[in-house]
């Protein structure tokens, strides 16, 4: 890629070579002077000539590589094909934003073969979001100008295609209506460039609005008939061959800017100032010098090159991590998955399920049986997963929750809160990961960023502050930072809450110190210690934690946004009624090792905090989960092990379930159908048929296992069995004639179907 152009005659906000954090372009020359091409094109040729290569892709960029004007590009051509010819074959493209193309112009890009890329980014109102001129004027018409020109019969032979930058507020139905209008050989759809430190915009609460937005566009392609190359959704399906920004083909890219430096893929321009830089130019060093440097080096490693939350995901092979710029983290380099890593995933499973089989305007490809998608949803759908799955699921929980966490600081800019965690998230990312996966962060979150209507929750206020003080305590990092005082409490997620004084202000400065910290509101001050065996400190209600089997377990009766069950949550347990609750979720915990092993080593991996609802002598069995908070579930106190085990077996299977419903679409969104179940007096929409199936199918386990094993106190178990059998058939039955399953879910509740047939009750 030539930078034969460092300056642009547009203005877009959301240009990483401009509005980025690298500002380098200041400093070079504003057109690459003609003894730099003949260097690059000197390197160029060498590189083609010493590894016999049959033909070398080169790229004119910018800035805007039409500010050269007619016979400034001609000029560069030139020199190119005069070095590079001789040793190989030349393919030479341009991306333009095609404001100054004009008939001069497509006449030296059709002598000289040249194949040019448009930016446009669809209707008006989608285009002139972002590519305006610096007085703030529209583009929208010079862009259609342009590519009338490319699509004239003298010229189409260098019409390449469209290059797209999605924004999610943008109409997608509009946006790929405009595309196709333009009759463009290609479209490329782009995600924005954005890092960790500087996430997407994310304008509303769902988890995945990029993952939506492209599968809105990618659903009305397939029923079209696919009528134009979109290199994004190409690369994406089985076979498809990858790009840069998915697939895990080798980093093929170098830069010249226009002084001639050698530098990395330009899109690292979006990390840090300075990113793509290698130290080295054209003058210098040779391609494959450039080409050995570490930067480069690494994204030659395919998996191994990726974090560890990447390989172990069963979409990396059509992933690939994303676009390396998207993983950038200060304190963890890349060594992070794709900021936008709950999209693709999104869109991966989009991609994989549509169209549905015998779609009649283009059936798909055939897809492979044995596809990470389909094997994923395969093993769930047994009620008995692995630890690799299990982690998955828990692993892209973390993702949505960094993803809302992102959405609150493009919301409430950076603050010193922000800074800190990002800090810590480098320097100590196993404190942060302690908090950010307690399960009530993404309730907390999630009520922040949009209206809630769940009654019962405390006022939002800005969970920052709260969760870099609780990873910092974690870490035993020192550190300061104000903190509000919502109803005079604060609340340090996973570790406890402190309720101040009646009168004292809305915020606090806390100070973390070794073991404890110090906590002044106005004048007054207090120490809060953390140490367990000390003398509790006034007014600190510490997270409790009661030990099952292998491990310890949070009784959460503190946390603010534990009350998101639809269900009173109990107050504060006293110690003794901890203690009580404590012995009965270890007896139960044995029990499901005892009944259902597979069942248990699901609880053993995921489940991490009970939250104790309140006592209710009309219902004196109730348990509850919500989506948004994986890896606790709500119970109600009681001495039973034995319907203890049941209830902790029946809600977790929710909980997984809910997180499988994050990463597949297996519910028709739109439906409006209500489906009769056996085991609820009220018709039930589809989802919630699916939910109480997926629970049914493991209590249908665990009281299978009790009547083979013939229990004492569990006369009763056959008929159990016998009756849950006959609720989970009858539920998936339902389900799958009612058609409102997408293609997974319907391959999810035939496997539910199949793993019950052996679950046979009764004799044979």
């Amino acid at each position: 890629m030539l930078k034969v152009h460092s300056r642009c005659d547009l203005s877009c906000d959301h240009c990483y070579v401009y509005q980025h954090a690298d500002q380098t372009w200041r400093g070079r020359p504003v057109r690459m002077p003609l003894a730099t091409v003949r260097a690059a094109a000197k390197r160029i040729a060498e590189h083609a000539r010493d590894h016999g290569l049959p033909v070398v892709h080169v790229v004119l960029h910018g800035g805007e590589p039409l500010l050269l004007g007619a016979a400034g590009l001609r000029e560069v051509l030139v020199e190119l094909r005069a070095a590079i010819t001789p040793w190989t074959q030349l393919d030479l493209r341009m991306q333009t934003n095609g404001v100054l193309l004009d008939e001069e112009l497509c006449g030296v890009l059709v002598d000289h073969d040249v194949k040019v890329g448009v930016s446009y980014d669809g209707d008006r109102a989608a285009n002139d979001r972002h590519r305006v001129f610096a007085h703030g004027g529209s583009s929208h018409d010079h862009v259609r100008r342009a590519l009338a020109l490319l699509r004239h019969p003298a010229h189409r032979a260098s019409y390449a295609g469209i290059l797209c930058t999605v924004d999610v507020r943008n109409d997608p139905d509009r946006v790929y209506e405009a595309l196709l209008a333009e009759h463009p050989p290609r479209v490329d759809l782009l995600l924005p460039h954005a890092t960790w430190d500087h996430p997407p915009a994310r304008p509303d609460v769902t988890a995945t609005p990029y993952a939506d937005w492209l599968g809105r566009i990618y659903r009305r392609w397939v029923d079209d008939g696919r009528p134009v190359s979109i290199r994004l959704f190409e690369a994406l399906r089985p076979g498809g061959g990858g790009t840069e920004a998915f697939g895990l083909a080798p980093a093929d890219v170098l830069v010249v800017e226009a002084d001639g430096t050698w530098e990395q893929v330009d899109s690292l321009k979006t990390a840090y100032h300075g990113a793509a830089g290698t130290g080295f130019d054209v003058f210098g060093q040779s391609v494959d010098e450039a080409a050995r440097h570490p930067g480069v080096a690494i994204r030659q490693d395919g998996v191994a090159g990726l974090s560890a939350t990447c390989r172990s995901c069963p979409v990396v092979d059509r992933c690939g991590g994303g676009l390396y710029a998207h993983r950038w983290r200060t304190g963890s380099g890349f060594d992070n998955p794709s900021v936008y890593c709950a999209d693709l995933r999104g869109l991966i499973d989009t991609v994989a399920a549509y169209p549905p089989p015998g779609h009649a305007a283009h059936p798909a490809s055939p897809e492979r049986d044995d596809s990470p998608v389909d094997e994923l949803l395969d093993e769930l759908a047994t009620g008995h997963e692995s630890e690799q799955t299990l982690d998955l699921l828990a692993a892209t929980q973390l993702s949505i929750t960094r993803a809302l966490l992102a959405a609150w600081r493009e919301k409430t800019g950076r603050t010193a809160a922000w800074e800190l965690l990002a800090h810590l998230d480098g320097t100590a990312p196993d404190a942060v990961r302690a908090v950010l996966t307690h399960s009530f962060v993404r309730p907390w979150l999630a009520h922040c960023l949009g209206p809630s209507a769940r009654s019962g929750l405390a006022r939002a206020v800005d969970p920052l502050p709260a969760l870099a003080i609780a990873a910092a305590l974690r870490a035993g990092v020192p550190t300061a930072l104000s903190i509000p005082v919502p109803a005079g409490t604060i609340t340090l997620p996973t570790l406890g809450s402190l309720v101040l004084p009646s009168g004292s202000g809305e915020s606090a400065e806390v100070t973390v110190l070794p073991c404890e910290f110090r906590v002044r509101v106005g004048p007054a001050e207090q120490m809060v210690s953390l140490d367990p065996a000390g003398p509790p400190s006034v007014g600190w209600r510490p997270t409790r934690g009661v030990p099952v089997p292998g491990r310890h377990l949070f009784v959460e009766d503190g946390d603010p946004y534990r009350d998101c069950y639809g269900q009173p949550v109990a107050p504060r347990l006293d110690d003794v009624a901890v203690r009580a609750l404590g012995r009965t979720l270890a007896d139960a915990w044995r029990v499901v090792h005892r009944d259902v092993s597979a069942h248990a080593a699901a609880l053993d991996a995921g489940l991490r905090a009970v939250v104790p609802l309140a006592p209710d002598p009309a219902r004196p069995l109730r348990s509850a989960t919500a989506r948004d908070a994986f890896g606790a579930i709500a119970v109600t106190p009681i001495p039973d092990p034995e319907t203890m085990a049941v209830l902790l077996v029946h809600e977790w299977q929710h909980a997984k379930l809910g997180a499988v419903l994050d990463l597949y679409d297996l519910v028709e969104p739109s439906s409006a159908t209500r489906i009769r179940v056996p085991w609820r007096p009220d018709p039930r929409p589809p989802e919630g048929v699916l939910q109480g199936v997926y629970a049914h199918l493991a209590v249908t386990q665990v009281w299978r296992s009790r009547a083979d094993a013939d229990r004492p106190g569990h006369p009763d178990a056959p008929a159990h069995a016998a009756r849950y059998l006959s609720w989970t058939r009858n539920g998936a039955d339902a389900l799958l004639a009612s058609r409102t399953l997408t293609p997974a879910g319907e391959r999810f509740v035939g496997r539910i179907r199949h793993a019950l047939e052996e679950t046979r009750v009764g004799p044979g």
